[in-house]
């Protein structure tokens, strides 16, 4: 089908779209109001309904004043009696599907609920808004006349109870409608093979014989990928194995420690990268312009959005607030209310609000990785926007790192110890570390003043990791592929003693 049909008829599809998207754009707050009066509704005579009077609920005041923030623990039970196939705990309809995702930080396993509402009204609905977005900024695209290279999990789907569980990725995969696996490369069947390593030769085999024309996955795992493509093609770029590739859908955790990698391996001033914020419990946000990096907060999903400034997260003046009062330029952890029966539920990311007309966001981090041992509040943004000047100053390439606290001994002050795995080294560790330090300084205040005349923190300690040194963590903790991704920053020692005692 000629390029012009195929737009236009993408073109139909999006104007019906953005009349949708208007809505939101000019009345967020109302829209995000009705949307969870629609979810209180639709729940109400679930069980956590009654339990909490969802039917007499009139304001947002009375919402948030009767039901409780809550984590996955305090979900774990009513979730796990889900699995077990009992329905109307907290969504009315039944639940077939749980993401299994393990987290970043913890080993144990969590199983997220994926309604038949949030499948079709926010995962699938997001895809299509990507689609669209990415078009109406580009009319000469000629992304349908290839396919899109996905690179999701590498886990089979499992059933117990009637009920079935495994990656985000391979239940979006087996439940979408038969025409989408004619766009899409590799096949299902390679796409849901569960030996990462033997998946990943399967899918460079089966991808470089298509006209691929898009991306679409985590940055940290395509790397991998494409290296490999490269590797057995034996080209110099991307664009000699598929000259019609013009666009990288990314997200899953930041992509400036990359961005160098991938202008190599795609050398063109046009190649477009669009960035997406989603997770297990939802799709959240999506790039909405050219060469942005600001994301669209997508407000008629059915995920009703709260929040608590970061700068009392976790203390006893900890407060929660609705959109309406979120400021620009501010740190908030994420709570969400979903079509998906999560009520008020903390998703463990944090973001900044670059704009709140409309609201567009960007990832800050986790609310569990950073480093505070010493009141320096370090989050994941301070730490790779200093890694990546570090990095250009001294032409190296980082491809994974970890960061912890050096506790305080006796007379002995704090600091923080780093393990880098670099594709290309500096020249001189030394420099870097000297490089890093001040870049840290720069962009947080907080971590300058701990470390002004080293008043409580010595200069940062770096490791060099040995190559392969992250990948082998995370196969030994059986986390290869799909959205398994390093934790950055941590509070604790756990990580980083597990890694030098590794890294031989």
């Amino acid at each position: 089908m000629p390029i012009p049909i195929v737009n236009s008829i993408a073109s139909w599809f999006l104007k019906k779209r953005f009349h949708q998207i208007d809505l939101f754009l000019k009345y967020p707050i109302e829209v995000q109001e009705e949307l969870l009066f629609n979810l209180l509704y639709k729940a109400k005579n679930t069980e956590i309904g009654r339990e909490y009077g969802f039917a007499s609920i009139k304001t947002y005041r009375e919402f948030a004043d009767r039901i409780p923030i809550t984590t996955y623990e305090e979900n774990e039970a009513r979730i796990e009696r889900a699995r077990k196939g009992e329905s109307n705990i907290f969504w009315p309809t039944p639940i077939k599907w749980f993401a299994k995702s393990s987290g970043t930080t913890n080993a144990k396993s969590k199983f997220i609920p994926v309604t038949n509402d949030s499948l079709e009204d926010c995962h699938y609905a997001a895809s299509k808004d990507l689609l669209c977005m990415y078009l109406n900024n580009n009319p000469n695209a000629q992304l349908f006349l290839g396919k899109s290279l996905r690179l999701g999990g590498s886990k089979q789907l499992y059933e117990e109870n009637g009920t079935v569980f495994g990656d985000l990725s391979a239940i979006l995969i087996d439940n979408m409608p038969f025409w989408a696996e004619f766009s899409s490369t590799p096949s299902n069947e390679v796409s849901l093979m569960g030996d990462w390593e033997t998946k990943m030769q399967a899918i460079v085999n089966e991808t470089i014989k298509e006209n691929v024309t898009s991306l679409a996955g985590v940055p940290s795992w395509m790397l991998v990928l494409l290296n490999n493509v490269i590797e057995t093609t034996g080209k110099g770029n991307l664009f000699e194995v598929w000259p019609n590739l013009e666009v990288y859908f990314h997200g899953g955790v930041n992509f400036d420690p990359y961005v160098d990698q991938y202008n190599k391996l795609l050398p063109k001033s046009d190649f477009r990268y669009y960035e997406i914020y989603n997770a297990s419990e939802g799709f959240f946000a999506i790039q909405d312009k050219n060469d942005s990096k600001e994301l669209l907060l997508m407000l008629d999903y059915g995920i009703f959005y709260e929040f608590i400034p970061m700068d009392n997260y976790g203390t006893s003046d900890e407060k929660v607030i609705p959109l309406s009062q979120v400021e620009e330029g501010k740190n908030y952890a994420v709570i969400i209310t979903t079509n998906s029966g999560l009520w008020r539920y903390k998703i463990g990311d944090t973001v900044r609000f670059t704009s709140t007309e409309p609201y567009r966001v960007k990832v800050t981090g986790r609310t569990k990785h950073h480093i505070n041992a010493f009141g320096e509040e370090l989050i994941i943004e301070n730490a790779e926007t200093a890694l990546r000047k570090a990095s250009q100053l001294t032409n190296a390439e980082i491809v994974d790192y970890t960061a912890g606290p050096v506790f305080m001994d006796g007379k002995e002050k704090g600091a923080h110890e780093w393990i880098i795995e670099f594709k290309s080294p500096p020249h001189d560790l030394e420099v870097f570390t000297k490089l890093l330090d001040t870049a840290l300084q720069e962009v947080n205040s907080d971590y300058e003043a701990k470390r002004y005349n080293n008043t409580t923190l010595n200069p940062p300690k770096i490791h060099y990791g040995r190559e392969n040194l992250f990948y082998d963590w995370l196969k030994d903790k059986n986390k290869l592929g799909g959205q398994h991704k390093v934790p950055r920053l941590s509070n604790t020692r756990n990580m980083l003693e597990e890694l030098l005692a590794l890294n031989k």
